[in-house]
This record gives C-alpha cells, structure tokens and sequence, in this order.
C-alpha cells in the first residue's frame, strides 16, 4: 500500500467542546488515495519533543481540495503541543495508512462511541447515497457535540448517553438489539472504547449480521516494525493493528 511523508499546512484549527480540537490540514499527497477507515501519523515540525509520530484517525477527506480533516481529544503533551498550532504551521504528516473499512454495503449501521465517532463521520460521508444509520453514543450531553458535525452527512442517527442527559439512557450497545429488530441492516461498522466494541460484536454475531470494528491503539512506528500494537485473532496468530488493521471483522479479534 502506497504511504507518503509530506508537510500538512494547517488551514483551520479550532476547539469544538470540551478538550476536543478539529484540525483541517492541506496535503494532497496523502488525500488522493486516502480512505475510510485509515489514519495518518503525525509530529511537530518544528521539535523532536515528542520524539515519537501521533496516529491519528481521519474524519474527513476531500481528494479534489487535497485536504485531511482531524478531530483529537487532548490526552498528553503532543496533543497538548498540537493545540498551538495555527492556520499557516506545517506538520509532518505520514500517511494513509491501515487498512480501511470494506465499503460494498448497501444498508450500514454506524455504531460509535466517544472519539471513535471521529473515523465513522469520514465513513459515513461515504454512504451518502444509501444513507447510512448511526448510533452514537458518550458519557453526557457534553461530550456528544457530534449530531451537529454528523447532520451534514447523514439525518439518520440515534443518541444514547450514559446519563441520559441527551438521546437514549444507557450505552450504545443497549439500544443495538432493537435497531438490527427494526431494520436489515446487511454490515454494523462499530469503532470506540474496547468494551463497546466486544459488545457490539457479541451482539451482531447474535443476530448474524456482518460487523467490522476499527481498533484504537497505542502505536510507536505505525507501519509493522515495532509491535507495540498487536492484538490476538481467533486464529491464533497476533495482528498488528496498524498494519493488519485498524479494521477487522469482529470474528476475527479475541475479546
């Protein structure tokens, strides 16, 4: 798979709740071939403190304007070194990179929790013609500023909150039993905390409906060589998640 290292010339930066920032950097290398599902590996330019690149999923793509968008929860100092930047900074993008989401399918479920609803906005964008379904779910109604950022894609979405300050009370996986009863969903892509997704693949392989889950992991390298980020697969091996994944069938990874 084709992956590129290019300067990113931020073009917008913004907080958008909380401690979550969205970031829209121009590359054009790394747009042209970049789909749902993969992500970027990022660092400063301008210091090698952190020495180490940051993955980071992508919530949006436009090929034609050559442009990445990034949504981020500041969760250390990289995060934290990143807010500074302004429209005009470059950073050093690597990407794309992993193995996206397998898009043949004709009535999709999109299951999200918390920031892992930053990859399924880019997936969504891309069933605009069927459309897809979401359910996305968060701790309270402060965290779940993504109907705003999901009404421009898709009008088809349902809101659990574990407080029940906004949508549903209870967690995303409550309210996906009923969801696959009502309508022939024919794939539930599902990306978000660890415990969400082992519910969701609990739950669609109990109603035999095909489910792909992203994983969200720790990664140094990004691309195989270190290991830091495997996972355990039903068939005994160990997957790399930024190589073999992100995204896996739900079968395929041990919970």
């Amino acid at each position: 798979m084709t992956k590129t290292c290019a300067a990113a010339r931020v073009i917008e930066h913004s907080l958008i709740a909380g401690d979550v920032w969205k970031m829209v950097v121009v590359v054009p290398e790394i747009a042209a071939t970049t789909r749902p599902g993969q992500f970027v590996h990022i660092r400063l330019t301008d210091t090698l403190d952190p020495l180490l690149r940051r993955p980071f999923s992508i919530a949006d793509c436009n090929a034609a304007q050559g442009t990445l968008t990034l949504i981020y929860r500041v969760v250390g100092r990289g995060t934290a070194l990143m807010t500074k930047l302004k429209p005009g900074d470059t950073l050093s993008c690597m990407g794309p990179l992993g193995n996206g989401f397998d898009l043949a399918a004709r009535r999709p479920l999109l299951v999200g929790g918390g920031m892992g609803l930053a990859p399924l906005l880019f997936l969504a964008r891309a069933f605009c013609s069927c459309p897809a379904t979401v359910l996305m779910g968060g701790r309270n109604d402060r965290e779940l500023f993504w109907p705003e950022l999901y009404a421009g894609v898709c009008q088809n979405f349902h809101i659990t909150s574990d407080d029940g300050s906004i949508g549903h009370r209870g967690f995303t996986v409550d309210l996906l039993p009923e969801l696959l009863e009502r309508d022939k969903f024919d794939i539930v892509y599902a990306c978000g905390p660890h415990a969400m997704l082992k519910g969701v693949a609990a739950i669609t392989a109990e109603y035999d409906v095909p489910c792909q889950v992203s994983l969200e992991d720790y990664m140094a390298c990004g691309v195989g060589a270190c290991l830091s980020c495997t996972c355990a697969s039903t068939s005994g091996k160990r997957h790399k998640v930024c190589t073999d994944g992100p995204v896996f069938p739900a079968g395929e990874v041990v919970w």
